[in-house]
Formats: C-alpha cells, sequence, structure tokens
C-alpha cells in the first residue's frame, strides 16, 4: 500500500509526543532538547567542560581557559517491542488508519507510559546521593518534606526549579494534613508542549504518581510488561533539580505490513519498537533526594 510509509511517519512522531505529554515523568524529556538521535538505540548527548576562575595579572591580564564541547555517544538500555495484528476481515484500507492509531495509542496508554515511567522512577532514586527511610503519617508528613526540600535547596546552592514526584497515596495523605493549607500553593508546570497547573511546596512542584510506579525496583519481562521486583520498597517521594534528569524515549522506525505482503496471516501487522533510557550527569546526583517508606 502506497501510504504506509506515510502512515509509519505519522505514527512515530505522534507516539513519541504522547509519551511525553501523557507520561508523569514526561517533564524529564525537556533536558533532552540538544541530544541528537538518528535511529537506532544510540543517542550523541552534549558534554562542556569549563574551567574556574583565575587570578587576573595588571601586565599579563587574563589566564587562558579551554572550553570543550563534545558529544557523547550513549546506548539506550530499554530495548522493547510488540506486534499487533488486524485481521483483514475486521479493517479494509481506508479503516486501517484509524484503527491502527487507536491500537498504538491505547497500547501506549495502559502499557507503554506506566512501564516508562516506572523505570525512570526506579532508576532516579537509585541515583540519589540522599537516602532517608520515613512511614508517611498525617501529621509529619508536610515538615519532612519541607525537611528533605530545604536540603536539597542547600545541595543545589541556589533557587533552582525542583520537582517533587510523590506517590499518589502519599500525596493525597498530604492534602489532608491539616496544616497544609499554610504551606501549599499553585503554580504552572512545563512538560512538552504543554503547561500545567499543580500544587507547589516551598516553590517546588508536585507531581502525584501512580504508588505502582513508585517502586525502589522492577522486573521488566521479556515476554509481557513488568513488575515490582520481591525486594522492591514503595519510594515516599523524589526530589531533585528539573533540569537533572535526562530522559529519552524513541519509537524507531515503525513497520506497517499489508496483508498482500503477510506472509503468515490475512491480516495487517504492526511492528512496533520503543527505545528509552534515563541519563543522570554524575554532577548533578548530589541534588537529588529519595523517601523510602520505612
Amino acid at each position: 500500500m502506497s501510504n504506509t510509509i506515510e502512515y509509519a511517519k505519522v505514527f512515530q512522531t505522534e507516539l513519541d509526543k504522547q509519551v511525553t505529554e501523557g507520561s508523569t515523568s514526561g517533564w524529564m524529556e525537556n533536558n533532552a532538547a540538544q541530544v541528537i538521535y538518528n535511529g537506532g538505540n544510540e543517542i550523541k548527548m552534549p558534554k562542556m567542560t569549563l574551567k574556574g576562575l583565575a587570578k587576573y595579572d595588571r601586565n599579563d591580564g587574563y589566564v587562558n581557559g579551554a572550553i570543550t564541547y563534545s558529544y557523547e555517544t550513549m546506548t539506550m538500555s530499554q530495548d522493547r517491542g510488540r506486534r499487533f495484528r488486524i485481521d483483514a476481515l475486521d479493517v479494509d484500507e481506508s479503516g486501517f488508519s484509524l484503527a491502527a492509531a487507536n491500537v498504538a495509542a491505547e497500547f501506549q496508554r495502559t502499557e507503554v507510559i506506566p512501564e516508562i515511567d516506572a523505570y525512570r522512577y526506579s532508576k532516579l532514586a537509585d541515583a540519589a546521593s540522599v537516602t532517608e527511610t520515613y512511614t508517611p503519617a498525617k501529621d509529619s508528613v508536610l515538615s519532612t518534606l519541607i525537611s528533605q526540600i530545604s536540603a536539597v535547596r542547600e545541595a543545589v546552592g541556589g533557587d533552582g526549579e525542583l520537582v517533587v514526584t510523590i506517590a499518589r497515596s502519599v500525596y493525597d495523605m498530604l492534602m489532608l494534613s491539616s496544616e497544609v493549607t499554610h504551606s501549599i500553593d499553585t503554580g504552572t508546570f512545563a512538560q512538552g508542549n504543554l503547561d500545567f497547573n499543580v500544587k507547589t511546596i516551598c516553590g517546588a512542584a508536585l507531581i502525584p504518581v501512580p504508588s505502582s510506579r513508585m517502586m525502589s525496583s522492577y522486573t521488566f519481562s521479556d515476554t509481557d510488561g513488568f513488575e515490582a521486583a520481591e525486594d522492591a520498597v514503595q519510594i515516599n517521594w523524589i526530589i531533585c533539580p528539573k533540569d537533572a534528569p535526562v530522559a529519552v524515549s524513541k519509537t524507531d522506525n515503525i513497520k506497517i505490513i499489508t496483508p498482500e505482503q503477510n506472509q503468515f496471516a490475512d491480516a495487517w501487522d504492526i511492528d512496533y519498537r520503543k527505545y528509552h533510557d534515563l541519563f543522570i550527569p554524575e554532577t548533578r546526583k548530589a541534588a537529588i533526594a529519595v523517601c523510602k517508606a520505612g
């Protein structure tokens, strides 16, 4: 079919956009704007090295300081995929585009996005330089959270934008705290091309996340999705600068096989492949804190 290539290009662009705007961790992809991707599981990430200040000499003037700007090749460790089959009797050529788009979008919403979120949060928590354990309680959750936000601000050394990704169960408890009305504000939070109204505390955006996606470790099946690892611990929240995690997710070239080309069935086959990973620069790990259930 002459339109399969055009369909594939549209699907690829729209599916990547859906992950960025539909996942709770989509804000992490804002930091990947300068990443170069040419297909496959490799990306090129910009890397800059600078020299610190030096003494100015009245005779010799300035001390030279070279700027090293290069690209480092990184490999995305998550290589996931699935083949979908739509029987030719269910849709004709005119209805294929809509059917395929609905299948792919629903698959991403129910399966792909939860898995990507879970992977990112578990990896971000593992990279944290500060780890605390705490059993959430309504009379102490606010003060505990504010204390850890303050510690991260000290590590950051400024008033940069912070993000608190918080398990939904803990977030709901926080909203019920008798003290919360004195400390919670509302702000605007950018994610992809969208702006969201979110709750903020001490200037940090609160992003509630389904508790099932906030575990310390997961097992990613070779055949069917993912699940929390046997030794996984519930994460209460993760605090980090918004520009610290660099998340990349790419839908690789989607293949569409028509019923006429299909050698195995009288059906449309759609081959979906997703590469993704999360990268945290070593210099930013000191500004990441995680609180796990005690």
